[in-house]
Parts: C-alpha cells; structure tokens; sequence
C-alpha cells in the first residue's frame, strides 16, 4: 500500500482541484440565462430540423466498421504477446483460432464495402428533399443521383 500512496494523493488533490474550480466557476459566474446560452450546440452550426427524425443507416453501418476494426486490435495485440513465447501445442491451435478470426472479420470488411459503409456520397443515397434540393433542380439531374437506377 505504501508504494500507491504518492498515486491516491495525487488522484485526491485532483479530484479537490477538480470540485474546486466547478464550485467556484458555479458560485463566482455570471448567471445571466439568454436564448443563445439555453440552445442547443452542434459544432459551432445551428439546429436544424427534429431530434426524433431517422438516421441515414450509414452512422450504423460505420459503427460496424468501428467494431470490426476495435476488436481486431484488441484480439491481435494480445494474441501476438502470448503466441510470440508460447508452446507448440498452443501455437499452432491458436493460429487456426487466429485463422477462422481473420476470416470472420474478412467477411465484415467486404460486407461493409459492398452495402457502402465507406462510401459517404451522401447524394446518392439520401433523398432530394434531405439535401434541400427544389424540385425544379431534380428535374435536371441524372437519375443516378436522385435514385432512380441502381
């Protein structure tokens, strides 16, 4: 316990600093309440639109591609520290493990791209009126653009 002790004063001197400044900033701050102060923050871009509607699958589909790419690292990393000083009989079944693993998240990785998970040409999936396209442009763009051929 002794050879902790530097480490839980220094978490404890940050967690008071840390109250501190939020008491202080919250006691001490100006409180004057306007409508740009209650309203919601996207990036530095103003609202737009209803929180309750759809989102493009595409958000679902990148997270897919997140999760394949994660858990590869985390399944690599530690396989490749304990196959580097193992034995024969671990080696070569953890290496038909690592096999059918790779081969799983192969198949993510092509399923990802082929329904177009990386593609982010927002034009031709979404529909014109979600791109505030009026309807006069639509008349003049390909169909490709606007959905009407695969």
């Amino acid at each position: 316990m002794q050879e902790y002790l530097g480490i839980l004063v220094l978490l404890g001197f940050a967690a008071v600093l840390c109250g501190a400044f939020v008491v202080l900033s919250w006691l001490v701050g100006p409180k004057k309440v306007t409508p740009y102060k209650t309203s919601a923050y996207e990036c530095g871009v103003a609202p737009v639109g209803d929180a309750h509607e759809r989102f493009p699958i595409k958000f679902y589909l990148v997270a897919i591609v997140f999760i394949l790419f994660d858990i590869e690292v985390v399944f690599l990393w530690s396989w490749m520290t304990v196959f580097k000083n193992s034995d024969t009989e671990f080696a070569i079944f953890s290496f038909f493990e690592f096999i059918t693993y790779m081969a799983t998240w192969i198949l993510g990785y092509v399923y990802a791209i082929k329904v177009g998970a990386i593609d982010w040409d927002e034009t031709t999936g979404l529909a014109p009126e979600k791109l505030g396209i009026i309807k006069s442009e639509i008349e003049g763009l390909e169909p490709a653009l606007i959905g009407g051929a695969n």
